[in-house]
C-alpha cells in the first residue's frame, strides 16, 4: 500500500535529510507519474513490484545524500521545470532574485532589443527565464562546460526560448566580438576552497569547478568584474550573485574597476545575496 511505503521510505530517510516525507512523495512521484494528492486520495492502492524496487534504488541513492534533483532530473525555477544534471548546479530559490533584478533594470532600460548575457550558465535557469520575459531581448548563455551547454539547450527548446544564443568559453572570452551588452548576469563560483560546508548537503555532488573559486571564493568575480566593462554599452549594467557574507567586498571590487550605482540586494532572509554596478 502506498501509506505504508511512504511512511517506511520516509522512516528510513529520518538521518540523511530535514524533509524524509517530502522526499519520499517526490521520488514516489517520479517514479509513478502520480502527484502527491493522488497518494493522499488512494493511500491504499498498491503498486507493480519494478515501480517499488525503483523506488527503492531512488531512497538508497538519496540515503547516500544525492540530491533530489539529481535523482528525479528536475528542479522548478521561475515556476517552470528545469532539466538538471551532474553537469550542472542545482538551480536554487535564492538565484530568482538575480532575475528579478535583471528584469527590473531590463524594463527601466530605453535601449531596445536589449542584448543580456549570462555567465556560468548551467542548465540554463536564468538565461531561459530571461528569455522567455524578455522575448524581444538577445539572451546569451555561455559555459565553459559543453555538457552543461548541452542541459541549457535543451531546456530552452523544451519550454519555448528562441531568443537565445549558446557560447562555449570562459566567461566573457567568447563575446568579446558580439555586438555590446547591456545587462550582464553571473551566478559565478564564489565559495572558497576550504571552506567546510562543501562537506556537507547537495553541494557534496555538485561539479566542484561551478562552486569553488580560489582562497577566498572571489578569483571568478574578480576575473567578470575585470574583462566586462570592455563587453558593455556605457551605462550597461553588471549584477553578480555570491554568498551571503561577500556583499562588503564585491561592492568594493565593482567600485575600484570605476563601476557606479553600486547597490546591494538582499534576500528574503535579509542577506545581500546580489551586487550590481553601472559602467561609467
Amino acid at each position: 500500500m502506498i501509506k505504508t511505503l511512504l511512511n517506511s521510505a520516509a522512516q528510513l530517510l529520518t538521518t540523511s535529510s530535514d524533509s524524509p516525507r517530502l522526499d519520499a512523495e517526490v521520488l514516489l512521484s517520479h517514479v509513478t507519474g502520480k502527484n502527491r494528492t493522488w497518494f493522499m486520495t488512494w493511500p491504499d492502492a498498491e503498486l507493480d513490484a519494478p515501480i517499488i524496487a525503483r523506488f527503492h534504488e531512488l531512497l538508497a541513492q538519496r540515503r547516500t545524500g544525492t540530491p533530489i534533483a539529481y535523482l528525479t532530473g528536475r528542479r522548478e525555477f521561475w515556476s517552470r521545470d528545469f532539466l538538471v544534471t551532474a553537469a550542472t548546479l542545482i538551480p536554487r530559490p535564492e538565484t530568482e532574485l538575480l532575475v528579478e533584478m535583471a528584469l527590473q533594470l531590463a524594463t527601466a532600460c530605453p535601449i531596445r532589443p536589449l542584448r543580456i548575457a549570462d555567465l556560468g550558465t548551467g542548465s540554463g535557469a536564468i538565461a531561459v527565464t530571461l528569455a522567455l520575459e524578455l522575448p524581444d531581448a538577445q539572451v546569451y548563455a555561455v559555459d565553459n562546460c559543453p555538457d552543461a551547454l548541452a542541459v541549457a539547450r535543451h531546456n530552452a527548446e523544451r519550454l519555448g526560448a528562441r531568443n537565445l544564443a549558446f557560447l562555449q568559453g570562459n566567461w566573457l572570452q567568447p563575446l568579446k566580438e558580439q555586438t555590446p551588452l547591456d545587462i550582464v548576469v553571473s551566478n559565478p563560483p564564489y565559495i572558497a576552497a576550504a571552506d567546510r560546508h562543501l562537506n556537507h548537503g547537495d553541494v557534496r555532488f555538485e561539479p566542484q569547478k561551478a562552486l569553488v573559486s580560489g582562497a577566498d571564493g572571489l578569483d571568478a568575480i574578480r576575473q567578470i568584474i575585470r574583462d566586462t566593462p570592455g563587453s558593455m554599452n556605457h551605462a550597461g549594467w553588471l549584477l553578480l550573485e555570491h554568498g551571503y557574507k561577500q556583499g562588503p567586498d564585491v561592492q568594493a571590487l565593482l567600485a575600484k574597476a570605476n563601476f557606479m550605482d553600486v547597490s546591494g540586494y538582499k534576500d528574503l532572509s535579509g542577506h545581500v545575496r546580489i551586487s550590481a554596478g553601472k559602467k561609467r
